[in-house]
């Protein structure tokens, strides 16, 4: 949100507000200029387009241009005038100033409403629970800072303007402070590279988050160990993976299997009749077509691979989910620029396609669906492992037929009952988000990266357990987004699957997935007998409930190590 303020009119001798400025020519309009301007725009492009469609179907029949029809007249008149009309426009300096002022708002106020607004606003703000420090370094920093506030320099643009991104941090975090009257002296602000999030990860950055990372391991899956890094703020999170780590190393280690990697997008297009949607989507599943489609969608980048396209039919509306690989990328801008350029394509044999959007929730992303559930996106992998009798008796505390009752009567049953979307499983969704948080993937495909079955079953004559997790829809990459980031790059290379791979495009974000799988296969190994055993609620209570205030004793410390035992004896 852009953090602005206008001025209000300073107080005349009297006591009362100065009367408003001289009437301008905008006032003469029979609608607000912004209305005004809105109906020319929407005219002129209006007419254009009608009659550039009109001129296409006339030269289609043979019909002379010239031959034109009374609505054509009228289309060609009204084209003229708003013309006319925008180009004059543009030429007024005190529109030009209007736009300076309001170009980012989607409404306009007057002087005696923004006034009426503020003061109401002062009046129910609450006074600053901790003092407002004020962290600017020179006068030319305070100036800038009362142009945000009075909104002659858009908050968004500051990186811009002043080429600074660690300076435009601090004048913006400024300037929020002062206009919401609350201090963020507890949000970080220094120790932060803020070049590196420009233009991709966030937006008018005033601070940055810590999340502490622990690590959980060694993992041995596949015959190789990994050190799992875990971002959480969850107590017991990283202990209790850690737990499930060492119980599959005691038994030998986990193993798993990449199932399927394909990143999705569904867009969505209209016709006239449901009859020419059914056309398009025979085309579409021709496979005589997909050949030409494939080259067409792989245009957009050297590792994007078409490998189907699934169609479904609402009616006259159709929804065709593409499925590609991505290279070591989570591909989601990959696939969206080779659906765009399949759409183009098509077009030329289906000029009536009404392309609605380039996304139509049939992919499915950041949201529990069905469809990735049965059918998979990203990544689906499955990892297993067989857990001795004794390991699960000394380390896990309980027995080989109580987990197998718990996990049928729990991860199954009690997830039927409750009606779940692949969610039959004890948490797999804790250990996603901590590696996801981690390594820098989108925390919001958490959603659909966290379905997962847990399934238990007694193996060797009921002596030993085997364990699996089948996870359909891991969303995962090595290289975009943040895991360009210092920090979460670094948690990559400690798994050994940082960037690209040159040899084996792909491999490096397949193998994050099945790491994944294999940090969900521990923890669900781990919370599964806690709960069998009756030491959850225990353990909690021990290890994450501590009352200590940790903002208190960081500012006393310096940051330094706990001050006692119990803070870190999990």
């Amino acid at each position: 949100m852009d953090i602005r303020r206008r001025p209000t009119n300073p107080p005349g001798g009297d006591g009362t507000q100065k009367k408003s400025p001289p009437p301008k020519a905008s006032d003469a309009l029979p609608l607000p200029l912004y209305l005004t301007n809105a109906v020319f725009f929407t005219l002129f492009f209006s007419v254009a387009y009608y009659l550039l469609h009109r001129w296409r179907d006339k030269i289609r029949n043979s019909t002379p241009l010239h031959v034109v029809t009374f609505p054509e007249i009228t289309a060609i008149v009204s084209l003229i005038a708003s013309f006319i009309y925008l180009l004059g426009f543009f030429g007024i300096d005190f529109v030009q100033s209007f736009i300076a002022r309001a170009s980012h708002e989607a409404w306009d106020l007057d002087d005696d409403a923004i006034i009426d607004q503020v003061q109401d606003h002062r009046l129910v703000t609450c006074p600053p629970s901790d003092p407002i420090i004020t962290t600017l370094s020179s006068e030319e920093d305070e100036a800038i800072v009362r142009s945000v506030i009075d909104g002659k320099i858009p908050s968004y643009s500051l990186e811009s303007k002043l080429g600074d991104c660690k300076r435009a941090a601090e004048i913006r975090r400024e300037a929020l402070q002062r206009m919401t009257g609350r201090s963020l002296n507890g949000l970080p602000l220094d120790g932060f590279d803020y070049e590196s999030i420009l233009g991709q990860c966030c937006e008018m950055p005033v601070g940055y988050v810590q999340i502490p990372v622990g690590v959980a391991g060694p993992l041995l899956l596949d015959g190789y160990e990994y050190t799992v890094p875990m971002a959480t703020t969850e107590g017991c999170l990283v202990a209790s993976t850690n737990r499930g780590c060492k119980a599959i190393y005691a038994s030998g280690g986990a193993s798993s299997m990449l199932l399927r990697d394909g990143m999705t997008r569904a867009p969505v297009v209209r016709f006239g009749t449901a009859k020419r949607a059914a056309q398009l989507k025979f085309f579409v599943e021709d496979p005589h077509n997909f050949d030409t489609l494939s080259v067409v969608f792989n245009r957009s980048s050297r590792f994007a691979r078409l490998q189907s396209i699934q169609c479904a039919i609402a009616g006259k509306n159709l929804f065709m989910r593409f499925s590609c690989s991505t290279g070591d990328a989570m591909g989601m801008n990959m696939v969206s620029k080779g659906v765009q350029n399949v759409l183009e394509f098509l077009e030329t044999d289906f000029p009536d396609m009404d392309v609605i959007g380039i996304s139509g929730n049939y992919c499915s992303d950041k949201k529990p669906a069905a469809v990735n559930w049965i059918e998979g996106r990203g990544k689906s992998v499955v990892c297993e492992a067989i857990i001795k009798e004794e390991v699960v008796t000394k380390v896990l505390k309980t027995n080989v037929a109580t987990l197998v009752e718990l996990n049928m009567l729990k991860n199954l049953t009690g997830s039927a009952i409750a009606g779940s979307l692949g969610g039959f499983n004890a948490h797999a969704s804790n250990i996603v988000s901590a590696v996801f948080i981690a390594t820098g993937q989108d925390p919001a495909q958490n959603v659909e990266s966290s379905q997962c079955i847990t399934m238990m079953e007694a193996v060797n004559e009921g002596k030993d357990l085997h364990i699996s997790v089948t996870m359909p829809s891991i969303e995962v990459g090595t290289v975009g987004g943040g895991t360009q980031l210092a920090p979460q790059s670094a948690c990559l290379n400690l798994l050994g699957v940082k960037g690209a791979s040159k040899e084996s495009p792909g491999s490096n974000s397949r193998l994050l997935a099945t790491i994944v799988a294999g940090a969900v296969l521990a923890g669900e190994l781990s919370l599964m007998s806690a709960i069998a055993a009756g030491q959850l609620v225990k353990s909690h209570m021990k290890y994450n409930r501590s009352s200590r205030d940790v903002s208190k004793a960081a500012s006393l410390s310096g940051g330094g190590g706990p001050s006692n035992q119990n803070d870190v004896e999990c």
